[in-house]
């Protein structure tokens, strides 16, 4: 057991270490969503499984919040309502299932972030096609070399990792660097 608990330990500290090459467009992409939220626009997650409670954690850090108290954040995980999400997927499929909201609730200028390990997820994929048909703009928290969402997205991060738990344990640590970020760049932080 002792083995099992160290090889991840050693793998995800592996992992973690090779996002500091992403820190310039983590700060792009926090320079974005400041601008964006600034302008009273809203920021929209989506994904399936772990990166779907990802989605509702962060929209959550920006609706409720990271540190301190603060005003509310326009933020949304578009996997949240099962209702909305139940209704879809009865009627159009689960491929439309995020596309058919950013159609309904998203307008230019307000983002999108798609959160896929696998940079595939039909959903996510359609969801970031109608977000630029709309001019809204694009991010992917990828992993596995990003698929097909590292080239529909304004900006990417991809994990470089093929194992999803490791790809998962950066999006959130990414996530809250990014929700840290937004607070300081709005100056709500007390």
């Amino acid at each position: 057991m002792q083995e099992i608990i160290k090889r991840h330990i050693l793998e995800h500290q592996e992992v973690l270490n090779s996002i500091d090459s992403q820190t310039p467009v983590i700060e792009k992409i926090a320079l974005l969503m400041i601008d964006a939220l600034g302008k009273g626009k809203a920021i929209f997650w989506c994904g399936n499984g772990g990166s779907a409670s990802d989605a509702q954690h962060l929209a959550g850090e920006l609706v409720g919040r990271f540190v301190g108290d603060r005003k509310p954040l326009k933020s949304m995980a578009l996997n949240a309502d099962s209702a909305v999400m139940t209704c879809i997927v009865n009627d159009y499929g689960y491929e439309h299932l995020f596309s058919r909201q950013v159609e309904g609730l998203g307008n230019e200028g307000d983002i999108l972030v798609g959160i896929t390990t696998s940079g595939n997820s039909q959903n996510v994929l359609n969801a970031l096609d109608i977000a630029k048909k709309k001019q809204m703009i694009t991010i992917g928290l990828l992993g596995k070399g990003g698929g097909k969402a590292l080239s529909m997205a304004n900006e990417a991060i991809v994990i470089e990792s093929n194992t999803t738990a490791r790809v998962q344990e950066m999006h959130i640590t990414i996530g809250h660097i990014l929700c840290d970020l937004i607070e300081e760049g709005l100056n709500l932080k007390k």
